[in-house]
């Protein structure tokens, strides 16, 4: 580890905490229904939006009518994402003549952009059209990001509001949130991308002669937008193979800066719009805090397992940390970065493969998945799933004091903890149990390149990911075969929504409660105390649930390469 290392971390760690509270404020005006700076223009667009699709704005749901109205969208977008890759050979925009998606892999693909998990299970420039590029995964990209966004901001208005029996209006904040937030964002962060030298055309492949006079094929197309809500909204899905460590989608540092910053600046600024919305800016603070403490953790982890020398480079005469998949332009500190906030973001874009790392490096990212993706996490889900463990953490915190355990004014009770444990526990049942399938199985075992410690931890990575919906993988695991684009789809659904519909239901618990004021025995939810509260019911949920399983790949990993054996 190095001076100049720390200080290009905590450039970005500076820039992320000086978009949250700006960030913040303007989005939750644009939530509240409030006229923004954007509005004169917007405005006009969103009346016409909601009277073509027959909505009244102004009409709020119950949390049961939001969330099959949330389930429906997201049914209708996988079966439409679907149909554009069965049917893209016979669609326009395909200069480069794709055949149609193969049905498991199509399946696969369309659960995975819907749940805002973006696994890919093929290479996107030798895969997918344009027009599925476009029309298909990045409409996708915005509006399986606005879903998670709009969901957390229901949640945040189950802690706000008294006796209250609706939460608001699904299709109002998914028109809100995609309209003057992605998007105008989007545009100008797209023609800046351009400006940079990442592509932005429908122009056909380039035929190239080389140096030795092979040929060769330069893949381009409509890359520039694509990436940048990419990144936005935690989504992940790169045009290329390679994602971000393809240098048309990170030409240069200043490109890979816009990347990782545009992946923590929703997810963080939403502490500040819970804050805002439920009327005490340092609560919003506080969880910010929770955040940064775990994210800083797995930083230091992870940088100083990359930064360290291992045995088997040692062996080869190699020192100055592990540069093995690593980008030389980039460096061990922004690649080790890159995949502490892709894995905290739920967002699979990276610029280093994670299979390279370090048995002990590449265990953070398991770890940040493992929790849910609470650190930031993805755009609303990493928020949602955060104040899931904080309704855990206060439970325990009112038993501690020996009285009725409450948060921002509301009883917590024993259906909002049964709901949270249910969103939690899904997780591990999900990974767990597809792995322990695919280890045994013939077909799934024959797809593991590496095989003993570390062909464990890739089939435990895969399924870790999807069920996480974060989209980053071990490399090595053949995953484009029927039983995992089968049982990643079936993760990637549990994983988005058996979250989902318990918060939710939370959503609508708390909004029908009454606020109580604070007396001498509620416990401070604005304090280190509370901090130090809920990362440590984190780290034992976690301890419990989560690391030993993910612990015993990367460990006997470690091991080996302590031993001077390779994988």
């Amino acid at each position: 580890m190095t001076v100049n290392g720390w200080i290009q971390i905590l450039i970005f760690c500076a820039m992320i905490i000086a978009l949250v509270a700006p960030l913040g404020a303007y989005m939750t005006r644009v939530f509240n229904g409030e006229r923004t700076f954007l509005s004169p223009i917007l405005r006009p667009v969103e009346f016409v939006l909601y009277r073509v699709a027959g909505i009244d704005e102004n009409r709020e749901q119950h949390w049961v009518t939001y969330t099959v109205g949330m389930l429906l969208f997201s049914a209708a977008s996988v079966v439409a994402l679907y149909g554009l890759m069965r049917f893209q050979k016979f669609l326009p925009f395909n200069p480069q003549d794709m055949s149609a998606v193969a049905p498991d892999l199509a399946f696969n693909t369309a659960v995975s952009f819907t749940t805002n998990t973006n696994w890919q299970n093929y290479g996107g420039e030798s895969t997918m059209s344009y027009l599925v590029q476009m029309a298909g995964l990045t409409t996708q990209n915005f509006v399986s990001a606005a879903v998670g966004i709009s969901l957390a901001v229901a949640l945040i208005r189950g802690f706000a509001r008294t006796s209250a029996r609706t939460i608001g209006n699904f299709w109002t904040d998914l028109t809100r949130c995609t309209l003057y937030i992605l998007l105008p964002i989007c545009v100008v962060g797209t023609i800046v991308l351009v400006a940079l030298g990442v592509p932005q055309n429908l122009s056909p492949y380039v035929e190239a002669t080389t140096l030795e006079g092979a040929k060769q094929t330069i893949a381009q197309g409509p890359v520039a937008s694509q990436m940048m809500i990419k990144h936005l909204g935690t989504n992940g899905g790169g045009f290329f193979n390679a994602n971000a460590a393809h240098p048309y989608e990170s030409p240069n540092a200043i490109t890979n800066l816009i990347h990782i910053v545009s992946i923590f600046a929703i997810g963080a600024a939403l502490t500040n719009v819970f804050g805002r919305m439920v009327g005490n800016q340092r609560q919003g603070w506080s969880i910010f805090a929770i955040m940064g403490v775990l994210f800083l953790a797995g930083m230091v982890v992870a940088y100083w397992a990359e930064a360290s020398s291992t045995t088997g480079l040692n062996a080869l005469g190699l020192t100055g940390g592990n540069m093995e998949g690593k980008e030389v332009r980039f460096g061990i500190p922004l690649s080790a970065l890159f995949a502490v906030i892709t894995t905290a973001a739920s967002c699979g874009a990276v610029n280093a493969m994670h299979d390279s790392f370090t048995a002990l490096g590449g265990m953070i990212p398991l770890i940040n998945m493992q929790l849910g993706e609470i650190i930031v996490g993805g755009v609303g889900a990493g928020l949602y799933g955060m104040l899931l463990f904080v309704i855990i953490a206060i439970f325990v915190a009112g038993l501690m004091v020996g009285r009725t355990p409450e948060y921002i004014g509301k009883k917590i009770e024993a259906k909002e903890v049964k709901m949270a444990m249910l969103a939690i526990l899904i997780l591990p049942l999900m990974y767990l149990g597809w792995t322990a399938v695919a280890v045994v199985y013939p077909t799934a075992v024959a797809s593991i390149a590496n095989p003993g410690p570390h062909g464990f931890s890739e089939v435990l990575y895969a399924f870790v990911s999807q069920t996480a919906n974060n989209g980053s993988a071990f490399g090595g695991l053949t995953g484009n075969i029927l039983f995992y684009n089968v049982t990643g789809g079936i993760a990637m659904l549990v994983g988005r929504f058996i979250m989902i519909v318990p918060a939710m239901a939370i959503a609508g618990s708390l909004a029908a409660k009454k606020s109580i004021p604070e007396s001498a025995g509620t416990f401070p939810t604005t304090s280190g105390l509370f901090i130090g509260l809920v990362v440590g019911v984190i780290v034992i949920i976690g301890g419990l649930t989560f690391f030993p399983a993910l612990a015993l790949g990367p460990l006997v990993d470690h091991i080996s390469m302590i031993q001077g054996q390779t994988f």
